[in-house]
């Protein structure tokens, strides 16, 4: 397995380096973060091992900026830093391990052995279409035809919504609970009037129709 090794304590970086190589690994190494988010752009690695204080550039810096690359290699933290707070920050920006110094070379083989093994990590969807109708989650916006229509927030949830549920008909009841996060009273119309405002904004000025009504039933979204 081919690993990237970003340690800036040379006895440690030694130590790991070695052992690593002597398990069969082939092993880039450095000791400044910049140069460790560089090689971990442009390198196809099968596990990365990062210090969590390094010059140039963090750890979890590192971490976060290869995540939202799309990185999905597993990555495994070696630090001093052993706080309860400090290992759930690292673990929520998508490490997949921790390993708190001092520690024994074994456990270190161990816990890479035991992350590379696991089922490669989904890249987070930032984009999504239903027919010519396209939403780009990072920088919330939403195109039809390539024209921009431009969605109050609640007008954007409820079309994400739909989006992610492309052909499902989804209900009022299903559309409070995860557009608004709570019940309404049933006899409400913030439903209807959000989806009079989007169809409004999506459909009409263009000729196919993607937001359906279901009689009774509910609403659906389709190409």
């Amino acid at each position: 397995m081919k690993i990237l090794l970003v340690e800036d304590d040379v006895v440690t970086r030694d130590y790991v380096e070695s052992g690593l190589i002597g398990a069969g690994h082939l092993v880039d190494a450095t000791a400044d973060g910049v140069d460790g988010l560089t090689l971990a752009a442009r390198g196809s690695y099968g596990a990365i091992i990062l210090d969590r204080m390094l010059p140039g550039m963090d750890g979890l810096a590192i971490l976060k900026a290869i995540r939202a690359a799309g990185s999905i290699a597993p990555v495994l933290f070696l630090t001093a830093i052993g706080g309860i707070d400090d290992r759930v920050e690292g673990l929520e920006a998508g490490a997949d391990d921790y390993l708190v110094k001092p520690f024994a070379f074994s456990e270190l083989a161990a816990r890479l052995a035991a992350i590379a093994r696991r089922p490669a990590r989904m890249t987070e969807q930032t984009k999504l279409t239903v027919g010519d109708l396209e939403m780009d989650l990072v920088r919330r916006a939403v195109m039809r035809g390539g024209i921009r229509i431009e969605l109050l927030a609640k007008e954007f949830a409820l079309l994400e919504y739909f989006m992610r549920s492309e052909g499902r008909v989804l209900s009022k009841t299903m559309l409070l609970e995860h557009v608004w996060d709570f019940n309404f009273d049933p006899q409400t119309s913030v439903v209807e009037t959000h989806i009079s405002r989007l169809r409004a904004k999506i459909d009409k000025p263009f000729e196919t129709e993607l937001l359906h009504t279901i009689k009774n039933v509910g609403y659906t979204l389709r190409a």
